[in-house]
């Protein structure tokens, strides 16, 4: 039996594929829910499983095209408080999943689609993926250097926080709501519309300054030295993020720069003071910077690798790198819960199944027969 979480009780039925779904499944898994994640095996071989985000679920095959396909979807939607799904607009209504089906059968379902532009508006049917969404966002816009073409950032943050985390909160919001009128509902997340929101401070910046933001030249984006980054003598890279005035002042003494203490957002000598500040920085290693600045209270950081995330202390003592037990019986790390509850903490608790690997044991909890399951195995339904 699983320990409890907050979500305890709670039953997840995850159609989507690939990252934003999944990982808005594994949120809510990691707190307890019981989730159940269906794919058709056709896209095993596609080689886009991410297994890391499959911790704490079941997992099944299962074809909706098919009849019995179907047959056993709904036995599983009729016990279900959640359903997630990622495909397109249109393709759960072909498949005969979609919420209207769904709710004249379990009338408490709550009903989460995540697509790139949502199931509204001219751009609904459009293909795409985390760098298309971030591009028409105008996030992509900001990212990279001034005088070159905008940089694809090395995480997805349109399919994770536009997309799963989106969808996560809402599925609570929707949650919540149900407790109070019994009733479910339709949730419709676009992850372009979840970028979108990011650009609260740039607009923001945009109104106060009159300036139109231009990569790398924000007030929190490399124009002034106090909220920049810098290489050191070991081609290692370490942050500023001086925002307030007493960190920036205190940055200046320390450097030995007294003079650029009281122009630390002077536009005319931003340059000057941004390259003063390089040239200093060039001259140590990223080690000397740590011991040089980590304690001063200045808002410094140096610039992490992954591997370097991995062996962190911090992250180890706040519980956000584990270690986890693969399928196979191998040791391995990976990322724990960061919602922090004190009564009810998240926990991971079961390793990622592998590719459709609870099949036979979901269908024996829906009360089919040995007898069916291996019929169903031989038609390729499960």
């Amino acid at each position: 039996m699983l320990s409890k979480g907050a979500l305890s009780g709670i039953k997840v039925l995850d159609l989507s594929r690939l990252l934003p779904g999944p990982y808005c499944s594994m949120i809510l898994a990691d707190h307890g829910a019981q989730v159940i994640s269906v794919e058709d095996k056709r896209f095993k071989a596609d080689g886009l499983f991410f297994n890391i985000v499959n911790r704490n679920k079941r997992h099944m095959c299962l074809d909706l095209k098919s009849d019995r396909g179907l047959e056993i979807f709904f036995r599983l939607a009729k016990g279900a408080d959640v359903i997630l799904e990622g495909f397109r607009p249109g393709v759960v209504e072909r498949l005969g999943v979609d919420y209207a089906r769904v709710q004249e059968q379990n009338p408490k379902i709550i009903y989460c689609s995540i697509t790139g532009y949502g199931q509204t508006g001219p751009m609904r049917d459009r293909v795409g993926h985390d760098v298309n969404y971030l591009a028409n966002s105008g996030v992509l816009d900001l990212m990279g250097q001034r005088d070159a073409p905008p940089s694809i950032p090395g995480v997805q943050f349109a399919d994770i926080a536009g997309g799963a985390m989106n969808a996560a909160m809402g599925i609570l919001m929707a949650l919540v709501e149900r407790s109070t009128t019994g009733k479910g509902q339709y949730i419709d997340i676009s992850m372009t519309d979840g970028m979108v929101g990011f650009l609260t401070l740039p607009l923001y910046f945009s109104g106060v300054t009159g300036r139109v933001p231009v990569r790398s030249d924000g007030t929190f984006s490399h124009r002034y030295a106090c909220y920049n980054t810098y290489g050191t003598a070991d081609d290692r890279y370490l942050t500023i993020g001086a925002v307030e005035h007493r960190f920036w002042k205190r940055l200046c003494h320390r450097l030995n720069l007294p003079e650029f203490a009281d122009l630390q957002y002077d536009d005319d000598r931003r340059e000057e003071i941004i390259d003063a500040l390089a040239a200093i920085f060039k001259q140590q290693t990223i080690d000397h910077w740590d011991n040089t600045l980590a304690d001063l209270d200045v808002c410094y950081a140096r610039i992490k690798t992954l591997a370097e995330v991995m062996e962190d202390p911090m992250l180890k003592e706040r519980g956000m790198v584990v270690g986890d037990d693969k399928n196979d019986g191998t040791g391995t790390k990976t990322f724990g819960i960061p919602i922090k509850l004190s009564r009810t903490p998240g926990s991971v608790r079961t390793p990622p199944d592998k590719f459709g690997a609870k099949g036979r044991e979901i269908l024996g909890e829906l009360g089919y027969t040995l007898e069916e399951i291996d019929a169903f195995e031989a038609e390729n339904i499960i």
